[in-house]
């Protein structure tokens, strides 16, 4: 039986890229050596990386003036990060809380001086953007992200004003058509749309680095990183070079824009069967909706078990929601095909029957 993996991270990859992967794990291009066995300084490892960085900066049409990291320890080092590299001493950071991963970032940058929530939707269980907020014009920076898993919410429009702005993009980068110009600092973990868990992608301008008037520490600074081309310490190499596989895909399908159209149809034919199916209820508000994660839950809670054995006999797989918030959740990144979906759709369908 097919599986169809609706996971919100690890999660699925496409499988020309697993196929890829797996062949590199035992013979890298033809050396009769593992692609995790040779040097990360070797002449074929090198290769990967800059064209890892190099499709990063085409299919997000990054301008000049950027540098592209590969780093460890997944947004939530970036949660630390951010406000080393960024928040100045006696300085101020301002923050937009709409989710767990928020929160997480919020507690980091209080470690570090004066942190500021501009707005936040906790009070509705975070299933709504915040709007109409004002951004302090004396904050070195703004911290946003831009999708939130747990909840099902996605920023349709980002924070303005003249301060640096620092987003997380770990689970709908490369999914839809943005001005990346707009930003400072991207950080996105790779488990989401880009490769498998183990490295975090950082986008950083190129300006904003070494003005903390920190000292930061070698390995959490991202200037250090940058001066280095992200081989500072041993990279992790294996999921840097799946990473550059799936963007090869990416590249390959049209990019971003084409992607991004599967994306919206994808969830536009969840949603539908969310709003139309007396047996579900969406949980984020309609106008904050994500393409990437949607959340739902039952109306009558005596139907779980009828629905959940419906998703095993057809093959669903991983598809309740996080364990703080509970229901379900429908992970569809940029590998999940719309045939999955629609098989999800047909198991929403049946439990009326």
């Amino acid at each position: 039986m097919k599986k169809h993996n609706f996971s919100a991270g690890p999660s699925i990859l496409p499988q020309e890229v697993l196929q890829k992967a797996s062949e590199a794990i035992v013979n890298f291009n033809g050396l009769d050596l593992s692609l995790i066995e040779i040097s990360h300084r070797s002449k074929e490892f090198i290769a990967v990386m800059d064209k890892a960085q190099a499709l990063v900066k085409e299919l997000l049409e990054l301008p000049e003036g950027y540098s592209v990291l590969f780093l460890q320890g997944g947004a939530s080092t970036e949660f630390l990060m951010a406000p080393y590299n960024l928040l100045t001493v006696g300085g101020k950071a301002a923050y937009l809380d709409t989710g767990s991963w928020s929160s997480k970032a919020i507690k980091e940058a209080k470690i570090f001086g004066e942190t500021v929530v501009v707005a936040s939707s906790k009070d509705k269980g975070y299933n709504y953007i915040p709007k109409g907020y004002e951004v302090p014009s004396d904050a070195d920076y703004i911290h946003f992200t831009s999708n939130n898993t747990i909840f099902g919410t996605q920023l349709n429009e980002f924070p303005g004003g003249d301060v640096l702005k620092v987003v997380d993009m770990s689970s709908d980068i490369f999914s839809r058509k943005i001005d990346y110009s707009q930003f400072d600092v991207v950080y996105a973990g790779a488990q989401k749309n880009m490769g498998p868990a183990g490295t975090t992608v950082v986008i950083v301008k190129d300006e904003v680095l070494g003005k903390s008037g920190r000292q930061v520490p070698s390995m959490l600074d991202y200037k250090t990183h940058a001066e280095k081309d992200s081989m500072f310490n041993t990279p992790p190499v294996f999921a840097i070079y799946v990473s550059m596989l799936t963007l090869e895909w990416l590249k390959s399908k049209g990019g971003v824009e084409a992607i991004e159209k599967e994306n919206r149809a994808k969830a536009a034919l969840l949603y539908n069967e969310v709003d139309s199916n007396p047996s579900f209820v969406g949980f984020a508000a309609k106008e904050d909706r994500s393409i990437m994660n949607v959340t739902f839950n039952l109306t009558d809670e005596s139907l779980k078990e009828k629905f959940d054995t419906l998703c095993v006999e057809a093959g669903i797989s991983a598809l309740n929601g996080h364990r703080s918030v509970g229901g379900y959740r429908a992970s569809i990144y940029n590998a999940m095909s719309i045939e999955s979906v629609e098989v999800l759709v047909k198991a929403m369908q049946d439990l009326n029957k």
